[in-house]
């Protein structure tokens, strides 16, 4: 079948929220706080704590660029927030915040010597954005990926992407497709920003309201070899390069097992969404390793360098607080919009609706599945294929979907979903 929906047509302003910029919903306001390379210290992690128990609902989701959103916020506590989320450490520059979109590979470094350090990468990058007064004309959709080498960033196809290899070099490209540059690693974070600006140059020149690099006719896609000339310019040695290595899979929940003793913990969020007591829990199992976590693109944690002796009954304790602990859990590679109650445009609790579902499940499904309330489909995974749940006002439809088609397609009262989403899960062609 052909693809389910052409790139849409920017018409107006970016509205994406920020951690200042909040979004109005039926809940409250809604703001998303950008953690670049998904790092947390455990400080930073209380300080988010504190301010969904004192200013919002008491949760927090976990997004598909691995950033963390508080709801149910005041409309007018946005000066309180940014100044709080500063003092933490979480807000270095109110310019750049919508831009600070950066994912990494979550297990670089602790299942093994990785290419390089994606997470330094990460640090790097994002001072790079914060002292660039252009790239705010970024939108807030824009992604930056850094791969380790294994795939599993590349799989997001960010807007710039960037994977390491095992000779001191990474490949560049634009959304993880076609023809790469090989460039030194030591000058990744610098390329990546150079790479963001030729597309704001293309943007430009052509006339464009694209976000994202997919959204431009192919003929007005910046080119690798002008990007090249450019990178050459600036001191950066570039060459072209074949195609980069085929996408991984996401990090998947369990024990990590690591040199040197140590065990990382990968859970993750039912739903994407974590309450503050469970949230707590993570943050001070990370006192135990090593005083940080990564927060995955997959709405899931990363808890590194534990004890390998004291892993197995940490990792039971999280199960024990209600966060996903195993691939075989049905609840593995699900996710939900916000839905009703919280937005008004959701024509269901999706929600409700898909704990109801998963409760009913068999474990081991082996392809994602995401509900939304609406066609807008927010959050929706990214890459791959997925088991799409559309919420119709009239029960759900089910479909099977990648980013070009859509197959399988059936319409099934809410009543008759766990069957239904069970089968769509299955279906290996």
């Amino acid at each position: 079948m052909p693809a389910p929906s052409d790139p849409p047509a920017r018409t107006g302003g970016d509205r994406c929220p920020g951690a200042v910029r909040l979004h109005p919903a039926d809940d409250g306001a809604l703001a998303r706080v950008r953690l670049p390379g998904g790092l947390l210290t455990n400080r930073q992690a209380e300080a988010l704590a504190r301010l969904s128990d004192e200013l919002g609902d008491g949760h927090l989701d976990l997004t598909s660029r691995g950033n963390v959103q508080l709801r149910g916020l005041p409309e007018a506590c946005g000066g309180e927030l940014g100044s709080r989320l500063h003092e933490a450490g979480l807000l270095p520059s109110e310019r750049h915040d919508r831009v600070r979109n950066v994912a990494a590979s979550p297990l670089c470094g602790l299942d093994g010597p990785a290419p390089a350090d994606v997470q330094a990468w990460s640090r790097a990058l994002d001072q790079l954005l914060c002292a660039n007064p252009d790239i705010t004309k970024l939108s807030g959709r824009f992604l930056f990926g850094l791969d380790d080498g294994r795939g599993d960033i590349a799989a997001l196809a960010p807007d710039v992407t960037l994977i390491a290899t095992d000779d001191g070099h990474a490949l560049l490209s634009y959304a993880a497709t076609g023809s790469c540059l090989r460039i030194p690693a030591a000058h990744a974070p610098r390329a990546a920003v150079l790479a963001a600006e030729w597309f704001l140059d293309e943007r430009r020149r052509t006339g464009s309201t694209a976000w994202r690099i997919a959204e431009l006719p192919a003929g007005q896609r910046p080119r690798l070899d002008v990007l090249g000339q450019r990178l050459t310019a600036e001191g950066i040695a570039a060459e072209p390069a074949q195609s980069a290595p085929q996408p991984g899979v996401p990090t998947a929940p369990g024990l990590v097992p690591g040199p040197g003793g140590r065990t990382a913990l990968s859970v993750t969020a039912p739903l994407g969404r974590l309450s503050t007591g469970q949230w707590r829990q993570l943050y001070e199992t990370a006192i135990a390793g090593t005083g940080e976590l990564r927060v995955t693109p997959w709405r899931g944690v990363v808890v590194p360098g534990l004890p390998a002796d004291a892993a197995p009954a940490r990792l039971a304790a999280l199960a024990e607080a209600g966060l996903v602990t195993s691939a075989d859990s049905a609840w593995h590679r699900a996710g939900a919009c916000a839905g009703r109650p919280g937005c008004a445009k959701s024509l269901a609790d999706v929600r409700a609706d898909a704990a109801a579902c998963l409760a009913r499940s068999a474990p081991g499904q082996p392809l994602p599945v995401y509900w939304s309330g609406c066609e807008r489909r927010c959050g929706r995974p990214g890459g791959g294929r997925w088991v799409d749940v559309l919420a119709t006002g009239d029960g759900y439809r089910i479909a099977i979907r990648d980013n070009t088609t859509e197959t399988a397609r059936v319409t099934v009262p809410a009543a008759d979903l766990a069957g239904a989403v069970a089968t769509a899960r299955t279906t290996t062609r």
